[in-house]
């Protein structure tokens, strides 16, 4: 805590340096991760490491015009020296009429679940035990299978954000997860590469549940049928909502896009865009939440944010920057989201972005599919048309639903369409969400895609 005190007291020295240049408002944002890191090829572990990345960044804004630089040494020195550079960029820059300023404090929120003292503490040696568990258990599931590539990593981050407003937050939360990718060999075939992975907060993942799921994913790919072309039942499992949203939904959710003209959804607050058994909120406070922290990456509280209701477009996602612009408060989702985050400014992208549960299993709605297809991954969703909401992707893995489960693999397949109409043709979403990247989902079922066959 001694340390985190000492790092704020510094992030404070640098804002009153700055604010001598004679600028009008000044931010100091710091961030640190540390973690351990193994890394599998080929059935082997092949090496394991530990990293620490820490940093600061600063935005100085003078005139309405913003400056930025950065840099990766912590000393008092460094961070002057970035400073005048920050003064310098935003004295030469243009006046932005629409910037009004960096967040004001406000009473920070709690979250749950977020920070493990374990997964802080987890060596070198508990990361190989745990990606030897995962690798082992995948080997001995089925000798056909191949361990192509995969990763354990454990650590902790912490972020302090200080501004000339009185803004002055930190908060440390922390992360473990495992992946594995396989492909089957078999008789002359080799499958398509086939992945799974958990990732949480605490310490609660099961490597040896990704090592089976893996390798059963690749044996289940083995002998793979094509296809008619036409259209079909599509249920959507997590990871491939998770690649189809993003590069479709989620951009046109952008305020700032919505606010350029680049989403189809400007002028629709209010308007039917989805189905109604379509609810979608971002919870930047979820439980436990990937992306849940106390704070945005500019200093606004991080909140709960209702997107879509029963197919309702109820709001957008904003940054302090877009927010203004619209004469409303900010959602909290201003991320820096490179690596490391101190080297860029932030942007608006999702926390968590959460479909809400329905009721029924995933075994349940396969029993009610009479002849559909059940996407586990897909490839080539960032070539969608954000604008238009249009994509054209290879499902793979994918199976063909018969007789209320998986009756064959499938190859050379595609989906094609408009995200906008498969949102109006989600006709259930399970009862099992699952954690991928910045989305909470259970897998959901779409009555009408265009699948492409060979």
């Amino acid at each position: 805590m001694g340390e985190e005190v000492n790092l704020m007291e510094i992030c404070e020295k640098a804002v009153k340096l700055a604010s001598g240049f004679g600028v009008d408002e000044v931010e100091v944002y710091f961030s640190r991760s540390m973690a351990v890191r193994v890394e599998v090829e080929r059935n082997q572990i092949v090496k394991a490491d530990r990293f620490c990345d820490e940093g600061f960044g600063v935005r100085v804004i003078y005139n309405r015009s913003i400056g930025f630089s950065y840099t990766n040494h912590t000393n008092l020195k460094s961070l002057e020296e970035t400073v005048s550079r920050a003064v310098k960029v935003a004295k030469a820059g243009k006046p932005d009429k629409d910037r009004k300023g960096f967040p004001a404090p406000s009473k920070l929120p709690e979250v749950k679940n977020t920070y493990d003292k374990r997964v802080a503490e987890t060596s070198l040696e508990d990361a190989v035990e745990i990606t030897s568990r995962m690798l082992n258990s995948a080997l001995n599931f089925d000798k056909r299978v191949l361990a192509f590539e995969g990763l354990t990593v454990a650590g902790e981050s912490l972020k302090i954000l200080v501004n000339s407003n009185g803004v002055s937050y930190t908060d440390k939360g922390t992360g473990i997860g495992c992946l594995l990718s396989t492909l089957a060999k078999d008789k002359g075939e080799t499958t398509p590469t086939c992945f799974e992975f958990e990732h949480e907060r605490t310490y609660k993942i099961n490597p040896e549940k990704v090592g089976v799921e893996a390798a059963k994913q690749a044996i289940l790919s083995l002998n793979a049928k094509t296809l008619e072309t036409g259209f079909y039942e599509v249920i959507f499992s997590p990871h491939a909502l998770e690649s189809l949203l993003y590069y479709t939904l989620v951009n046109a959710l952008k305020a700032d896009n919505v606010q350029r003209g680049k989403s189809k959804l400007k002028g629709r607050l209010g308007e039917k865009i989805a189905s109604e058994n379509l609810t979608i909120v971002d919870d930047g406070l979820l439980d436990g939440g990937l992306n849940t922290w106390r704070f945005d990456d500019e200093g606004t509280v991080s909140k709960k944010t209702v997107l879509v209701e029963k197919g309702i477009l109820k709001g957008f996602l904003y940054d302090k920057y877009t927010a203004d612009k619209d004469f409303v408060e900010s959602t909290g989702n201003a991320q820096r989201t490179t690596i490391p985050p101190y080297s860029s400014t932030p942007h608006i992208e999702p926390t968590n972005f959460t479909i809400l549960p329905g009721k029924n299993t995933l075994e349940k709605m396969f029993e009610e599919t009479v002849k559909g297809i059940y996407v586990l991954h897909l490839q080539g969703a960032h070539s969608s048309n954000p604008e238009s909401g249009e994509f054209s992707v290879v499902a793979t893995p994918a199976w063909m639903v018969e007789k209320g489960g998986l009756a064959y693999p499938l190859k050379g397949v595609m989906l094609t369409g408009v995200i906008y109409d498969v949102l109006e043709n989600v006709v259930e979403v399970a009862d099992n969400p699952r954690k991928v990247g910045f989305l909470v989902a259970p897998p959901v079922k779409v009555a009408k895609v265009r699948v492409v066959g060979k």
